[in-house]
């Protein structure tokens, strides 16, 4: 894609922005009918002619006009053709004054409410597909007003934030939507969703007291109730003043903040708006009819307390504030009393938050797929087998070098204990026993645990030089290399060594490695190897001229096969102390991994190598996958 445009679709204003691949700075706001803010309305003349924004208001010659229809999409199915002539018309405009050219390589992302399920979702861009669009997503306005957060260069807030949790609060015209983002996701089960408060409530009242002190209060109500566009339209010019207002409340103590309206209807009549402090708390403070009786503070603030308590995880860190009544400094009061644990941050243009995140989330989609499927062909060549089977000699013996001794301790010396209290009769009966042993120990939690170390201190080298394939593909798509390097989840302290390796690398599941080890040892341990254990060393279980008078009688192999054979009296089989068999335990320890060495490097090197390289690769390229998603935070889907 060339170009991402970002479109706002609100249910008072819509705003419509672009931003090229490889354009620096913010997205640009494009004008629609000579607006960058442009009222969500339409209207359709006689002659079919189609037309938006302020101009369908209040156009004499209109035969169907429709304003106010987003927040009806959920409820109301005709809705949907309302959503769909304006957005024919937004995109007419589009194409006449050049902003988007035909066929040209672009998408749009269009925004929605946080609280809209999957299915609203697609019913939503199926309207803009019919109505001839490029290419469109739909994702959360909620999360778009973030991204814009994050990539602006006046608020600095930055990715890292992403790893935060975020209370996301968009005031609307209609509606005020919460989404509570934990690790750069929304957490469904913690998003509010939309509450049916909006700047509209404040327009209402604004509006009406105007309408109250003007001379002309009869006439002009009968126009509003004969004219739903005329209401309409001087509630946005009361919106407008508002805003403006609240903008900067120091420069209008001291100047005059009034509009003037003529109402065009049947004779012309004017009305005169104005803002003040007084006017100001009765927006806040006064009781409005659409909310039971209720001001605007105390449904905002009670619906504030809602959300706190939906929140079951860590409570955000951020607040960020999106919408044009975001501009009143009594919304970041309000915010701060319930939420003190908060830093609460707005944009300088919080009216184009929402489309311009929008526009960015179109471009960061594309840069993490072109970075995915980079990274999706180095997991495809053979680079990271390579690398392991260069390395793979070194893990092996590592991991001989931990079990040994505890195959020993664990396995070995309790079947010989066995073996000595008379619950095993023959020594030749140990074989079974000792494989049994150690099969069931090397597949316990704590020869797991054992492993953790090894590994990770095998992965070290292996990550360091992994990096020379990663870190170029996430040069060449500006995601911060530490983005696919193994070597960040090694790099901290011992205990978290051992979370984090386990996180990386699933240890469990060398099981290849386990498997061989398991065959080796039995071998090396049993098939009279039992002799060996108790019999050799400064005492034995025949000692002295008994063992003397038996290989001369017998000979050795005869005596060994024997004994083997025999159930030996409990009182002969204690002649050899417990810890004679622990001393010989250590004895052997060295020819047992020395033994345990030879066969994994020549018996069974190759069977063994190329088995856990393809086990090891398999399990770093989607760990490198898995991190991979974590980049694609900032998309918002």
């Amino acid at each position: 894609m060339e170009r991402f445009f970002g479109f706002d679709l609100g249910d008072a204003e819509s705003a419509v922005s672009c931003l090229g691949k490889t354009d620096a700075g913010t997205p640009q706001i494009l004008k629609v009918e000579g607006e960058g803010s442009f009222i969500t309305a339409y209207a359709y003349l006689a002659g079919g002619e189609l037309l938006i924004g302020e101009n369908a208001c209040y156009h004499a010659g209109a035969i169907r006009r429709r304003l106010r229809f987003k927040s009806r999409f959920l409820e109301d199915k005709s809705s949907s053709e309302d959503i769909r002539s304006f957005a024919s018309g937004v995109l007419t405009r589009l194409y006449l004054d050049g902003s988007l050219v035909r066929d040209e390589d672009c998408c749009f992302y269009v925004g929605c409410p946080a609280g809209w399920n999957k299915n609203a979702r697609e019913e939503y861009r199926s309207i803009f597909e019919r109505s001839g669009y490029p290419p469109v997503r739909i994702i959360s306005e909620s999360r778009a007003a973030l991204v814009c957060a994050c990539q602006s260069k006046h608020l600095q807030v930055g990715y890292d934030i992403l790893s935060k949790p975020v209370l996301v609060v968009d005031i609307g015209s209609s509606t005020t939507d919460f989404a509570y983002i934990c690790g750069g996701r929304e957490v469904e089960m913690q998003t509010a969703g939309e509450v049916a408060l909006g700047g509209g409530i404040m327009d209402e009242l604004l509006l009406e007291r105007a309408v109250s002190e003007s001379p002309d209060a009869d006439r002009i109500r009968r126009v509003f109730q004969e004219s739903e566009p005329w209401r309409s339209y001087c509630e946005f010019a009361a919106r407008k003043l508002k805003e403006k207002y609240f903008s900067d409340e120091a420069y209008w103590e001291n100047n005059p903040c009034v509009q003037t309206i003529r109402i065009l209807y049947d004779d012309p009549l004017r009305l005169t708006i104005r803002m003040d402090a007084k006017t100001a708390k009765l927006l806040t403070e006064g009781a409005a009819p659409r909310l039971d009786g209720e001001s605007f503070r105390q449904v905002f603030e009670k619906s504030l307390k809602n959300v706190r308590g939906n929140i079951h995880g860590e409570q955000p860190e951020l607040l960020f504030l999106t919408g044009g009544v975001s501009k009143l400094k009594e919304i970041r009061t309000w915010c701060a009393d319930i939420f003190p644990e908060s830093v609460i941050i707005s944009g300088t243009e919080p009216e184009y938050s929402v489309s311009r995140g929008l526009a960015w989330s179109g471009r960061i989609d594309e840069q993490l797929r072109e970075f995915k499927q980079d990274l999706n062909e180095l997991v495809r060549s053979t680079k990271v087998e390579d690398l392991v089977r260069s390395h793979i000699r070194e893990l092996y013996r590592a991991i001989v070098d931990t079990l040994v001794d505890p195959i020993l301790e664990n396995a070995a010396l309790p079947v010989f204990e066995k073996w000595r209290s008379g619950e095993i009769r023959r020594l030749s009966d140990t074989d079974d026993a000792m494989q049994q042993a150690i099969e069931a120990y090397l597949r316990t939690e704590e020869a797991k645990e054992l492993l953790v170390r090894p590994v990770a201190g095998w992965l070290r080298p292996v990550a360091e030089e992994l990096e020379e394939f990663t870190v170029p593909i996430c040069i060449r798509h500006n995601v911060p290399y530490t983005a696919l390097s193994l070597s960040t989840y090694l790099r901290l302290s011992d205990i978290d060594i051992r979370i984090d390796a386990k996180n990386v690398f699933a240890v469990e599941e060398i099981t290849w490695m386990i498997d061989s080890i398991i065959s080796l040892m039995v071998g090396l341990l049993c098939g009279g190897s039992g002799i060996a254990l108790i019999s050799s060393g400064p005492t034995g279980i025949i000692a002295g001229m008994t063992l003397s008078l038996a290989v001369l009688m017998l000979g050795k192999g005869k005596m060994e096969e024997a004994l083997l054979q025999a159930d030996l009296p409990k009182l002969l089989r204690r002649i050899v102390p417990k810890n004679s068999v622990q001393g010989r335990m250590k004895d052997v320890s060295a020819s047992v991994r020395s033994s345990l060495y030879d066969s994994l490097e020549k018996e069974k090197n190759e069977e063994i190598a190329e088995r856990l390289t393809g086990e090891i690769s398999s399990q770093i390229e989607q760990c490198l996958l898995r991190m991979a998603e974590v980049v694609e935070i900032p998309l918002g889907s």
